[in-house]
């Protein structure tokens, strides 16, 4: 009985399985889990930082940020649009400020992690004209391999903001707010 090229290409290529070898070990990376590092990334990629010594403060410091906002939708400071999953994007599109808390901030980077549960709507913190990520300064972190090693404890989707939306063409004609909210600052208490 004669083997046909298939038998005799799969057989060789089982004869020929390289052995298992361990993963290797991930470096760790350090830097500095700072508020001045993640001030000077998220700053140098277009984000402002603005530091309260508490929750108390978030009030006064949103109306001194954004006085002429109307449309608000959050869970931690008044809100006046009620926003939920079911919110249609024409109305989240009418939203002036979102205020939102974030849960890991990346002082490499300049990114805030903000889990689906805190979104209040998927679309709502790329739709808003403004976003105001609130942030507990112990949690921020050097790295993003620190960050992932934390997300199983955040919920399910979510995702990093670093910075207002941005876009450059060839030309290095650089747009803010070209496909999401035109300004991020990220409120560290």
């Amino acid at each position: 009985m004669s083997t046909t090229s298939r038998e005799r290409i799969l057989a060789a290529t089982k004869a020929n399985k390289p052995e298992e070898l361990p993963l290797p070990t991930v470096p760790d990376f350090g830097g500095e889990a700072t508020i001045e590092r993640f001030t000077t990334v998220l700053t140098g990629i277009g984000g402002t930082v603005v530091r309260m010594a508490g929750l108390n403060e978030l009030e006064e410091t949103l109306r001194q940020l954004f006085p002429e906002a109307k449309l608000k939708a959050s869970t931690l400071a008044t809100a006046t649009v009620a926003v939920d999953a079911q919110t249609p994007t024409d109305v989240l599109a009418d939203i002036d400020l979102a205020v939102l808390q974030g849960e890991i901030g990346v002082a490499e980077n300049g990114a805030v992690w903000l889990p689906e549960v805190n979104m209040l709507n998927r679309a709502l913190p790329t739709i808003t004209q403004h976003l105001a990520l609130v942030l507990d300064h112990r949690r921020i972190v050097a790295t993003m391999h620190q960050a992932y090693a934390q997300l199983p404890n955040t919920g399910g989707y979510g995702k990093f903001v670093a910075g207002p939306s941005k876009t450059a063409d060839i030309e290095q004609s650089l747009v803010i707010g070209a496909h999401g909210a035109r300004s991020l600052v990220v409120l560290v208490y």
